[in-house]
């Protein structure tokens, strides 16, 4: 519980009530509540005061159109307002198909999400600390959407801030997807580092063809030079993740000297999780945060993906906890239990979920041997 005046240099967190009553309906993986629920969760725990909490906006069309083309954000308006597209319009964009269905706020919600992360963007354009976790989207591209992202959120936060004068910006990527939306949009601005820690295989490779292109995600893509990827096998635990981070990243972003730090914390790289074969706790997410938290004068934390309700929305709360160094509660207070307890998840996890997923916060840790390849992977991402 806070008490007592809120410092003016306290952590911000961007929310909104569209993402409770926006579905993309069906089986989709994203037919679940994860930012309405972490929200929750934070207010349960008496973390997020009114005074913390910013309703976030919503990208006007002139707005995404800094990086977005203004016909594609057009067919997306046309989306919502007639729900359908020609066949034509759907191959073109991307639209209805390939698991970017049209539905009711299919212009309106990742609108939002990009109005919270165009809006941090100008904040930090001063030193402060922002939690958004509602962005995330880094496979949108310019001119179609892409892995369930319609617009691409952290390129247009990175974007307002280059816009305001910033000069060196770190995008750490944690998702188990890897983040090449984010890291083609910068290919050739020595402005942006990106780096990006994924899971091997998990999202469509591209390159490595006859002209020896690197394969997207792969350790050897660099993109225009600066860029940096770690694609980890199954298992990868939170050892690993400790090791990566101590051994490669860490010295990699402080090297860079960056103004400010962006980073996707996706949470499908929980062991729970469907759409990934990763073996994370929440916790070591946590470190993740702390470890940047002070790397930088501006950091940004966005979501990403994360496919199972209870476990996303418990490592997001928590990462807020962590910015605040509020103390995780062993077992959570009532009011927070209720949340956790008033979710349903149509899949088989879903069906008998353990008691632990209603009665705490963090996860046992998730430690385990360290491969070599992890090793080595940390060892390649330094060469020159």
């Amino acid at each position: 519980m806070i008490e007592g005046p809120i410092p003016a240099e306290a952590p911000r967190f961007i929310g909104s009530e569209i993402y409770r009553r926006s579905t993309y309906g069906g089986r989709h993986p994203l037919a679940i509540p994860r930012v309405s629920t972490c929200i929750d969760l934070c207010r349960a725990l008496g973390w997020l005061p009114d005074t913390v909490y910013i309703d976030s906006p919503r990208a006007t069309p002139v707005q995404l159109a800094r990086f977005h083309d203004p016909a594609y954000i057009a067919a997306v308006q046309r989306a919502e307002r007639q729900q359908r597209l020609s066949e034509d319009e759907q191959r073109r964009f991307n639209l209805g198909r390939n698991g970017n269905p049209i539905y009711a706020e299919v212009f309106r919600r990742p609108a939002t999400a990009c109005g919270a992360s165009i809006l941090a963007g100008e904040r930090l354009a001063d030193p402060g600390v922002i939690h958004s976790p509602a962005g995330g989207t880094h496979h949108g591209r310019a001119d179609h959407a892409s892995g369930f992202c319609y617009f691409n959120d952290p390129v247009l936060g990175i974007l307002a801030m280059l816009d305001a004068g910033l000069t060196r910006i770190v995008y750490l990527d944690i998702d188990a997807h890897h983040g090449d939306g984010v890291q083609d949009a910068f290919h050739d601005d020595p402005r942006v580092f990106t780096l990006s820690i994924h899971e091997d295989a998990r999202w469509p490779m591209k390159g490595g063809g006859p002209d020896q292109t690197p394969a997207a995600g792969s350790v050897d893509d660099r993109a225009g030079g600066l860029a940096r990827n770690l694609p980890v096998p199954a298992g990868f635990n939170d050892s690993e993740m400790a090791f990566l981070m101590e051994e490669a990243v860490l010295p990699l972003i402080t090297a860079f000297v960056p103004e400010a730090v962006v980073l996707q914390c996706g949470a499908d790289g929980l062991e729970e999780d469907p759409l990934s074969k990763l073996s994370l706790s929440n916790g070591a997410l946590w470190r993740v945060v702390a470890q940047v938290r002070d790397l930088a004068p501006r950091l940004l934390i966005l979501g990403g993906g994360g496919y199972n309700p209870w476990s996303v929305g418990r490592a997001w709360a928590g990462v807020w906890a962590t910015l605040n160094g509020f103390p995780v509660p062993e077992r959570l207070p009532t009011a927070a239990e209720a949340v956790l307890r008033g979710l349903d998840w149509r899949h088989s996890k879903g069906r008998n979920p353990p008691e632990h997923w209603f009665t705490t916060l963090a996860d046992r840790p998730r430690e385990g041997p360290l491969r070599p390849e992890i090793r080595g992977l940390a060892a390649r991402i330094l060469t020159a």
